[in-house]
């Protein structure tokens, strides 16, 4: 019987096969989830099974409560950090955690990413936040439902917009990206690796770079992103 959620678990597989492509991956460390907000539920990459070996059908569907819905693998050991930033941010359709290079570097080194160039500020109008390591107790205590809570404080603290600023890193542990649906939360993944490597490379090559003026910022954020708008076609 062919499931009423075919085409939302195809979205899944086909952003999880990209994240890997994209080369944003380690073996299986990685995952892509989208969700169907007017059913309640989301699809997502199954735990620690090899990219070749995936298929749409393999996508675990769960509700935001964690509850299997239809399956019959284990989902990955991220699902309770995606169920709580789909109950909490209403606005995403789709959420991507990587272990990309850099973009880890950034979070072991407990840094936000500088804005330094115009490709950071195509995007956002911010450095990328890195939240603090999380504490012993949460640690101990429900750890996947707790980085998302981790991500939410952080952006509270640091008066951030998710609908603005759609990546954060994990203190000494790694990225996350959402979007409007899964595809977009893939691309910001992608956009979140290549800027933190040229932040590397910009402090590699002068450890006293200045961050982009705000001129610079605007005008770039502007013109893909402003009312008036006039990148692209």
């Amino acid at each position: 019987m062919r499931s009423p959620y075919t085409e939302l678990k195809r979205e899944c597989y086909e952003a999880n096969m990209e994240l890997n492509a994209l080369g944003l991956v380690i073996y299986t460390f990685g995952n892509v989830s989208a969700v169907d907000r007017a059913a309640g539920i989301f699809a997502i990459k199954p735990s620690g099974v090899p990219y070749a070996d995936l298929t749409p059908e393999a996508m675990v569907l769960l509700d935001f409560d964690n509850t299997v819905v239809e399956g019959n693998l284990r989902p990955s050991s991220d699902t309770k950090t995606h169920s709580y930033l789909y109950k909490n941010w209403s606005h995403i359709g789709g959420i991507a955690h990587t272990h990309a290079m850099y973009s880890v570097a950034w979070a072991q080194a407990q840094r936000d990413i500088p804005i330094f160039g115009t490709t950071h500020a195509d995007h956002l109008t911010t450095d990328i936040p890195c939240a603090a390591p999380m504490q012993d107790r949460l640690i101990e205590g429900n750890y996947e439902h707790n980085t998302g809570i981790q991500i939410l404080e952080c952006f509270n603290e640091k008066n951030l917009d998710p609908k603005e600023v759609e990546m954060v890193l994990i203190g000494n542990h790694g990225p996350f990206a959402w979007g409007k649906n899964a595809a977009k939360a893939v691309y910001n993944s992608k956009v979140l690796e290549t800027v933190a490597q040229m932040a590397y490379l910009t402090l590699q090559i002068n450890p006293e770079a200045s961050p982009l003026k705000d001129s610079l910022i605007k005008k770039h954020y502007d013109r893909k992103h402003g009312k008036d708008a006039y990148y692209g076609q």
